[in-house]
């Protein structure tokens, strides 16, 4: 049974590739950080008649068996039994196994990544049965989609502090393009059917980092796997870098100097009666509502929306998720010393790059629309409620101190208040 076409697949009668020679090349099990790894804490599974164990070099190479116990030791018996349906899962998407009916590309992957985002147990047992199935695999479309399902869950859940290195390992031994194989490195990177594993390598170790402690409330939806399988070849406007943004969009608008993204979400919230709003930018917007935007927008689309505060939830989202914060680390530590002093702040706003100048200048000067007092009277946000609820989206904190960690949030609210009350933003008139 083979996938139904919720999403564009390719043929699962899989090319196969010439032979490597052993342990060498990318994808070999050699004496590997993950080698190290797997001596001290897998399960060598026992084959045939006279029950001989595996070698650690056989359980971590592709197979196209069934497993019937989990790849990591364990004593949790409900982990023992979620491992064995992992690995059918995961040999079903990378179509090494057949489909049961009604089963998606998107629906398997939305199952395997629900698993781990939800029983953090499972996660590595999931990474692991994954790095054993692309290596020394000789069918090149599964070995692709195990790449492309290793990208999918970074994309959704982090491994353990204590696999975390190994993994890493094992995904930069392959991210230098001399060692893809020959066969596939003559296809263009954009090609969805054969693309060298050293990019879905790079993008695998972009997502593991960005990835590591970020907090995801909510299980992955299936246009959420289809959005995290697209990004592979497409960056996100949402989580990366303001130079990042600029660059995905300077195809499309080569003359803009603002991110597309948040000019359009402003016009939205201004469209949608935002500065009419109660409570607007404090009170939260229906989850699948932001979602659904944030998918769209990310597409380059803007669909019908009737509640200023959907757009305005994902704009404060926005600039919580970028990559590095709109005040970069280096200036944290005087914006908060000065956090009350409008001079020197203003001095220090010169100091920034200049996107993130012109980005942050744009942002005060929409928020300064927002606090005249015409505009309070209705929507009860005034300068100090402003500054409150962008504060934490524009400055970021790294001290894991406690006292620390609010003593600096009043202060960065006096930041946010200062700019909003002080800054001179007639320079983005017209600016776009």
């Amino acid at each position: 049974m083979e996938f139904t076409s919720q999403t564009s697949l390719a043929s699962s009668a899989a090319s196969t590739l010439p032979e490597r020679s052993a342990l060498s090349g990318p994808g070999a099990a050699g004496d590997s950080d993950i080698e190290k790894y797997a001596k001290d804490n897998l399960n060598l599974h026992k084959r045939g008649i006279f029950r001989k164990k595996n070698t650690v070099r056989d359980m971590l190479s592709w197979s196209k068996d069934p497993i019937s116990q989990p790849m990591i030791a364990t004593l949790d018996k409900a982990l023992k039994r979620d491992a064995c349906e992992v690995y059918k899962l995961v040999q079903i998407y990378m179509g090494d196994r057949k489909a049961k009916p009604g089963m998606t590309l998107n629906s398997v992957g939305a199952e395997l990544a629900g698993l781990g985002w939800s029983k953090p147990g499972l996660r590595d047992e999931v990474y692991v049965q994954v790095c054993r199935q692309t290596t020394e695999n000789p069918r090149r479309d599964s070995l692709r989609r195990g790449w492309e399902l290793l990208a999918i869950c970074l994309q959704f859940f982090p491994p353990s502090d204590k696999f975390v290195s190994f993994l890493d390992g094992y995904i930069q031994r392959h991210r230098d393009p001399a060692l893809d194989h020959p066969e596939l490195a003559k296809w263009p990177v954009h090609s969805l059917i054969q693309v060298q594993i050293s990019h879905y390598a790079k993008i695998c170790c972009q997502r593991l980092e960005r990835n590591l402690g970020k907090r995801n409330n909510r299980k992955p939806s299936l246009e959420e796997i289809d959005q995290a399988r697209f990004q592979i070849f497409r960056s996100s406007m949402y989580g990366s870098t303001l130079q990042e943004v600029m660059a995905i969009q300077r195809d499309r608008f080569p003359h803009r100097r603002l991110p597309w993204i948040i000019t359009t979400l402003t016009e939205e919230v201004l469209r949608l009666q935002g500065a009419q709003t109660e409570g607007i930018f404090r009170v939260p917007a229906d989850a699948e509502e932001v979602l659904n935007l944030k998918l769209r927008t990310d597409q380059w689309e803007v669909p019908e929306c009737s509640d200023a505060h959907v757009p305005a939830s994902l704009l404060k989202q926005w600039y919580r998720e970028l990559w590095e914060p709109l005040i970069p680390d280096r200036l944290y530590a005087n914006c908060i010393e000065h956090c009350g002093q409008p001079l020197p702040l203003l001095e220090l706003v010169q100091q920034l790059p200049e996107i993130n100048r012109l980005v942050l200048t744009y942002l005060v000067r929409f928020l300064q629309l927002f606090s005249r007092p015409e505009v309070v009277q209705q929507t009860k946000m005034d300068a100090s409620n402003l500054a409150m609820v962008f504060a934490p989206n524009v400055l970021r904190c790294r001290s894991q101190e406690s006292h620390v960690v609010l003593e600096n949030a009043r202060k960065a609210m006096a930041f946010m208040k200062t700019l909003i009350q002080h800054m001179d933003t007639k320079c983005m008139e017209g600016v776009v």
